[in-house]
């Protein structure tokens, strides 16, 4: 083309009001292309190896009570950069993390109001980011979000795999289906919860999965998700065109801001390959470095708990049957008369840290200990535990010390009941008293519906509770795992001694009617994308009637494919959470959960299909030992891998736990097979899975 053509072409552009700028990842294959249309709105599209993944889509907010952002801008500058990086993780997938990344700043001011609104985009070979940044200026200072307008305008009914949009819980099965087909399966999809609120038939929660007809995954989520609210999706699915929606609070606004500011990163990966879903770090790159100095005292966790025992119905929580209902500092609960079923006493409590000092576990969690679980749950109370009053069956000081003795650390549960303002007006108090009683690590939780009255659990109020909290722990030295608090967005590169979170639908649902036997080959694709889940796998009991009659329940899983969690659900929180008593059952297979690792040194993705299978190889950071965990979905199926991401030269025994060929989720979950073979890197294995069901392998040098 002569450059009288290049003159021209610009001159074309211009009429339409098009000026458009492409930013590409460091490998090439992925291009970003920014663009105001010929009314001055923002648009973007994203091409993978020049094939389309997301068309035209506008950028904007409206806000409430103002001009809203959306269209008459013109842009005023743009500057490119390149970054690249690796920094080291306190504990994660690998010892070392790449930040690689082009950049595009598209600096914009709608000359109607003269505000400012820039846009960030970022590059990375496996995906995009971006996000809204707004300076400080005159004419933006105060302003409030009635709905944030990014659009993602795919190109084709793509298979999805999603979960109901909804403000209080992420607790649901995943729904394999067309995006075409989601507003007709919703109602289904929908599974009752303590709190729930769902906003759209064609609403869907991130980080959502989406594979297209000719192979390539794309994956949206976002990132660094810190005083803002929380973002789901809403599908157009006539057009196939998703739009942000945000969570609201209690007046219904869906974000107070104050500039300067910036909202969370809205991200897009994408590949032809499975693997690099799982392999990418972009949610925690998206992330500010660790604000903690001195992290020495954040160190992963393997523990057992008196936990599945309530959560099957074969214990309580509470302390006592006997009264209508309790008052902190009222009720007095050496006059009445205990249940009986009490797990959380001192004796029952010292057979834990027995079995965890046996058997080489960090940690002991204990549930129930305190005052106030008698009519904890939905009653909207807002002073429902003060968090340092043990019922009379707990000796705090019997225990620490007994724990102290044993070498094993207790980690504390502090119940909030969804009392938010509760849980800040004693959080100091509570922190300190952990401190004095030996406690580095608290499990806290936010069942039913959040006080204050009207907010949900994904609103920016609540979000900046959720993270107030963690910092909060900071200053006392204490690891936070918090349940029921919004999904993580890799917020855990900032502070991490986040060392877990729930925010999914975790092992406790199978005490509760069962899972899907393929969940957990969907959850490292969607929900693990933002940081470790507390899973809480290790379940060799599936039939839940055996330690509660009144519970027909059915764990949907082998003892293999429990086995296989601790390397595919990756966290540095993991716990062993069957009774001790079932354990003993198979001591043999218990071995894989004991040698274990909760760190690595470095990951390797052997094999992965959204709901269908996963196959990941961990190196333990601290030896030279790797282990290998493979999940099956839905078909039983052969796993071929190559054991070539091991050093050359050297030699290993591998330890293979497995299905038994007559194993069955459903009527013969407990059938494996265990065996050693010497491997290397030259070695090979197939191995077959059946439905719900994987295998384990520890590899030891030899």
């Amino acid at each position: 083309m002569t450059s009288k053509m290049y003159i021209l072409l610009f001159a074309f552009l211009s009429i339409l009001g098009v000026n458009a700028q492409q930013i590409t990842s460091p490998n090439g294959n992925i291009s970003l292309e920014f663009s105001l249309s010929s009314n001055g709105e923002p648009t973007y599209k994203i091409n993978y190896k020049s094939k389309s993944i997301i068309k035209t889509s506008k950028l904007g907010l409206t806000l409430k009570n103002a001009d809203n952002l959306k269209q008459g801008f013109i842009e005023t500058g743009s500057e490119e950069t390149s970054f690249d990086e690796t920094w080291k993780p306190v504990w994660g997938e690998e010892s070392d993390i790449r930040n690689n990344y082009n950049e595009l700043l598209v600096n914009l001011e709608q000359k109607a109001t003269e505000r400012i609104m820039n846009i960030r985009f970022r590059v990375y070979n496996e995906g995009v980011g971006f996000r809204y940044e707004f300076p400080e200026q005159p004419n933006l200072v105060y302003f409030v979000i009635e709905e944030e307008n990014t659009q993602f305008a795919l190109t084709g009914d793509h298979t999805a795999f999603w979960i109901p949009g909804d403000y209080d819980s992420q607790e649901y099965d995943y729904t394999e289906s067309k995006l075409s087909e989601i507003s007709g399966l919703f109602d289904s999809a929908v599974t009752p919860n303590a709190s729930q609120r769902q906003f759209s038939k064609t609403g869907v929660q991130t980080a959502l999965m989406m594979k297209t007809a000719d192979n390539l995954y794309i994956n949206i989520h976002e990132a660094a998700l810190i005083n803002y609210a929380c973002m789901h999706l809403n599908l157009d699915d006539e057009n196939m065109v998703f739009e942000s929606w945000l969570t609201p609070d209690a007046q219904g606004n869906k974000g107070h801001m104050q500039a300067p500011c910036v909202t969370p990163w809205r991200t897009v990966m994408v590949s032809d390959d499975a693997r690099d879903i799982l392999a990418s770090r972009i949610t925690y790159n998206l992330n500010e470095p660790c604000v903690i100095e001195d992290t020495s005292w954040i160190k992963p966790v393997k523990y057992i708990g008196v936990w599945w025992e309530m959560i099957t119905g074969k214990s309580s929580w509470a302390y006592t049957d006997d009264l209508p209902s309790v008052q902190l500092g009222v009720t007095d609960f050496e006059d009445v008369k205990p249940n009986g079923k009490h797990a959380a006493n001192t004796a029952h409590v010292k057979e834990y840290i027995d079995f965890a000092a046996k058997h080489g576990f960090d940690a002991v969690l204990v549930e129930g200990w305190n005052e106030g679980w008698e009519d904890w749950f939905g009653q909207s109370k807002d002073y429902v535990f003060d968090f340092v009053t043990p019922y009379p069956d707990f000796d705090v000081e019997d225990i620490e010390n007994y724990a102290k003795s044993k070498g094993v650390k207790m980690i504390m549960h502090h119940e909030t009941s969804g009392s938010t303002r509760n849980y800040e007006r004693h959080m100091d108090k509570a922190y300190q008293f952990m401190k004095d009683h030996g406690y580095d690590a608290v499990k806290s939780g936010y069942v039913g519906n959040i006080l204050p009255r009207g907010e949900f659990h994904y609103s920016q109020w609540v979000n900046n509770h959720y993270l107030y909290a963690v910092q909060k722990a900071a200053d006392y030295e204490i690891m936070v795992n918090a349940h029921e608090a919004v999904r993580p967005t890799g917020i855990a590169r900032t502070y991490p001694n986040l060392i877990g979170n729930e925010s999914a639908r975790g092992t406790e649902f199978q005490a509760f009617g069962g899972s899907k036997p393929n969940h957990v080959t969907i959850l490292p694709f969607t929900r693990l994308l933002g940081g470790p889940m507390d899973y809480t796998p290790g379940v060799f009991e599936m039939d839940i009637s055996k330690l509660n009659p009144d519970n027909n329940s059915h764990v949907n899983s082998t003892i293999a494919n429990q086995l296989a969690l601790y390397v595919t659900m990756y966290s540095p929180l993991q716990m062993a959470a069957d009774l001790p008593e079932n354990y003993n059952r198979f001591l043999d297979a218990f071995q894989f959960i004991k040698d274990v690792p909760v760190d690595w040194e470095k990951s390797v993705y052997l094999e992965a299909e959204p709901g269908s299978y996963i196959t990941i190889a961990r190196k333990d950071k601290h030896s030279n030992n790797w282990f290998v965990g493979h999940v099956n979905g839905k078909d039983a199926r052969k796993s071929e891998i190559s054991f070539d991401f091991l050093e050359k030269g050297k030699k290993y025994i591998a330890t293979i736990y497995a299905d038994a060929k007559d194993a069955n989720y459903k009527t013969n979950p407990q059938a494996y097979t265990i065996k050693k073979m010497k491997v290397n890197s030259q070695s090979k294995l197939s191995q077959v899975s059946v439905e719900g069901g994987g295998y384990a392998i520890s590899i030891i040098e030899d």
